[in-house]
């Protein structure tokens, strides 16, 4: 197969420069691919424009108005023996356009097996391409081998174009570009993608000044002046939310399984930063008979202490660091039981304790304070720290260890589309200084970076592994647990995935320990890409089977997965404002009685604020126009049939997880979609 994908809008002629002779054929062997000497079919895709034509000759062109698939066949008549390689180059016209090939099949006459060699990149330029027949391969030591030759080149080349760069001082290292333009080619997005995610961009900053200009710009006055803004793009979940967000159900709900189910823990201790005074005996005496019962629950955001908040339009913004105190009944339901907005200090030893008792304003205010405080955590850490920036380290160190014939690359490579693009250009405008977050967000400006920092240090791989994780934060076997459930039951399923792939490859735990470049590659992840962190439990060496074929489960679970929980809901919980105010413009309250409507207001996001926020969390969360649902990928990295029948086989796994999760929701009030696998993209793209 050749699919071409037209750079400039027109396409133009490519050509075989070579195949078979030479240092590229080898005698037969029981190993490769071998047909007699009679007619040799090559297949391009897609225009059904078929061609007879010596080796080296021009395969037939034409040209077209936009860019296309095209297949051509190529017959050659003469015995090629056993391919090892084919190399591809393309004309050179006066307009340097580009083709993207997909795949080139080689069919021998008869019988004979059908030979695949694996590009998915650009042919562009007058550069040749070397590729190599598909069969998975790892290092030898034998530096005659023309595979090894071709690995060790491929690899000084790519680390020349995969280069580590520092965003920001102890932040995870990313790919050396300033902007989209300075990526590699083939870690572009194609013309579909760019042209939705332009529209897309257009689309909401029309969306921003039409709410503008409906609104008058004019200051909120109460709750339901967030409706004028409440409409255009919608969801189910998010009416739910317009209707109840109130609710101490729906607040506990999402601790559980709203847009940032990563927080919550189960209590094993009153927490040390809780000060309960004279006068909250009751209350003590609930909160450790919960205890007792393993019904104790707590989010802690002390993360956000000390963190300066930003200034936007000139208005300074504030930041709180709350604790809240939860408690869950025997039907499931997550209750709050009281909030904790500021840690003690000096200056406030025994900071006021928000109760359900207490005045409706004063607590709904509270409420909104750890939603405000949740927003940013989710953002910052476990939206663009634990997955964007994670993802990223791990494409960038796969591009520039992992040769293409290596196993775990071709086990990886579907997981990497698009990532870099993405963050790139997140770094260019949404979270750059001065860029959309710190346009918006209270959590902007110089605030952004030492939140990231702080969290960085707290990143722990046993964090990124939901059965560590949910273990530690003691989640496991709650019915309500939506996310817990899904995560565990994705994990496992990936984790199936893995081993098939890696135990056809390594037989044994020497085979692991000796692969030079698997070793390397491993270092280039904990010791440079995330800056030394061995200290947090990332390894800097594979010594089993088992040990690597969990890290490669916490590679795909992050990138697919992973994000897509965190990701996907953003729309949802976050569309009516009130439920995760993007900034707060007035500090915490410290007192019940003095809250009134007026401070409520004065506190929730501005106009300008709520409609970016809107906007943005919209255009995150949306489904991408060429999504492709984990493990569906069409590239066809591996021959033979032993790992195409372990990746349908994984297919299968998700196809039945996801007939489990539809019928699952099918009975609740707010179904959990966003680890349904024909929902979660195979890579990170958004």
């Amino acid at each position: 197969m050749f699919s071409l994908r037209d750079l400039a809008a027109k396409q133009r002629a490519g050509a075989v420069e070579r195949l078979g002779k030479g240092p590229l054929v080898d005698p037969p062997s029981p190993a490769s691919s071998c047909f007699p000497p009679r007619t040799w079919r090559l297949t391009f895709r897609k225009a059904q424009l078929v061609s007879t034509a010596q080796r080296g000759a021009a395969l037939p062109h034409r040209h077209s108005g936009r860019s296309q698939e095209e297949e051509f066949d190529l017959e050659v008549p003469e015995d090629l023996g056993t391919l090892q390689f084919v190399k591809l180059r393309k004309h050179h016209s006066l307009v340097d356009d580009a083709w993207f090939c997909d795949r080139i099949t080689v069919q021998g006459p008869g019988a004979c097996a059908e030979a695949a060699f694996p590009c998915y990149r650009w042919v562009q330029g007058g550069g040749v391409l070397s590729l190599p027949e598909g069969t998975a391969r790892l290092a030898g030591d034998n530096a005659l081998d023309v595979f090894q030759q071709h690995r060790e080149k491929e690899l000084k080349d790519r680390k020349q174009i995969y280069r580590w760069a520092t965003w920001k001082e102890g932040l995870p290292l990313t790919i050396a570009a300033d902007c989209k333009d300075d990526l590699p080619p083939n870690m572009r997005f194609l013309e579909e993608k760019r042209r939705d995610f332009e529209q897309a961009l257009r689309a909401g900053t029309l969306e921003v000044a039409l709410k503008l200009v409906y609104t008058f710009m004019r200051s909120w006055d109460n709750l339901e002046d967030f409706d004028q803004i409440f409409w255009g793009q919608k969801s189910a979940i998010a009416e739910k939310v317009h209707q109840r967000w109130q609710d101490d159900e729906l607040f506990g709900y999402q601790f559980l399984n709203g847009a940032n189910p990563m927080l919550l823990r189960r209590s094993t201790s009153l927490p040390s930063r809780l000060v309960l005074p004279s006068g909250t005996e009751e209350l003590r005496a609930q909160l450790e008979k919960e205890l007792q019962n393993g019904s104790l629950f707590e989010a802690d955001f002390i993360l956000l202490d000390g963190i300066p908040a930003n200034v936007i339009q000139g208005e300074q913004q504030y930041l709180a660091a709350p604790l809240v105190m939860l408690k869950m009944e025997p039907g499931g339901k997550l209750l709050p039981l009281l909030i904790q907005l500021q840690p003690p200090s000096p200056s406030s030893p025994t900071p006021t304790l928000f109760l359900p008792s207490d005045p409706p304003l004063a607590w709904l205010l509270a409420k909104l304070w750890v939603r405000s405080s949740d927003f940013q955590l989710h953002e910052l850490q476990y939206h663009l720290l634990n997955t964007h920036l994670l993802g990223e380290v791990i494409a960038v160190a796969t591009m520039r260890c992992l040769p293409g014939l290596h196993p775990v690359f071709k086990l990886l490579i579907p997981h990497v589309r698009y990532t870099m693009e993405i963050n790139t250009r997140a770094r260019t405008r949404l979270i750059s200084d001065g860029g959309v977050l710190d346009k918006g967000l209270s959590i902007g400006g110089g605030g952004r970076a030492q939140l990231l920092r702080q969290a960085m240090a707290q990143l722990t791989y046993r964090s990124l592994c939901p059965p560590d994780d949910l273990a530690d934060r003691g989640l496991l076997g709650i019915p309500s647990a939506h996310y817990a459930h899904d995560a565990l039951r994705l994990w496992e399923i990936t984790a199936r995935y893995v081993e098939g792939i890696i135990h056809l490859f390594y037989q044994k735990d020497d085979v692991v320990r000796g692969d030079p470049e698997l070793q390397a590659w491993c270092r280039d992840i904990t010791e440079v890409g995330l800056c030394q962190a061995e200290d947090r439990g990332f390894p800097v060496s594979f010594q089993s089977r088992a040990q690597l074929c969990r890290f490669l489960t916490m590679c795909i679970f992050t990138r697919t997965a992973q994000h897509a929980a965190i990701n996907l809901g953003q729309f949802d919980w976050y569309a009516w404002i009130p439920n995760g105010p993007c900034s707060m413009r007035m500090p915490p309250p410290t007192t019940k009685e003095d809250v009134t409507m007026a401070t409520v207001m004065a506190s929730l996001p501005e106009v300008w604020n709520s409609c970016l926020e809107m906007t943005i969390t919209w255009l995150l969360s949306r489904r991408q126009v060429d999504m492709v649902p984990i493990g569906h990928h069409k590239e066809e990295y591996f021959s033979g049939p032993e790992p195409k029948a372990v990746l349908r086989q994984f297919q299968t796994d998700l196809d039945n997880l996801e007939r489990e999760i539809v019928a699952r929701n099918e009975q609740l009030d707010l179904p959990y979609e966003y680890l349904k696998p024909s929902c979660i993209e195979n890579s990170i793209t958004i």
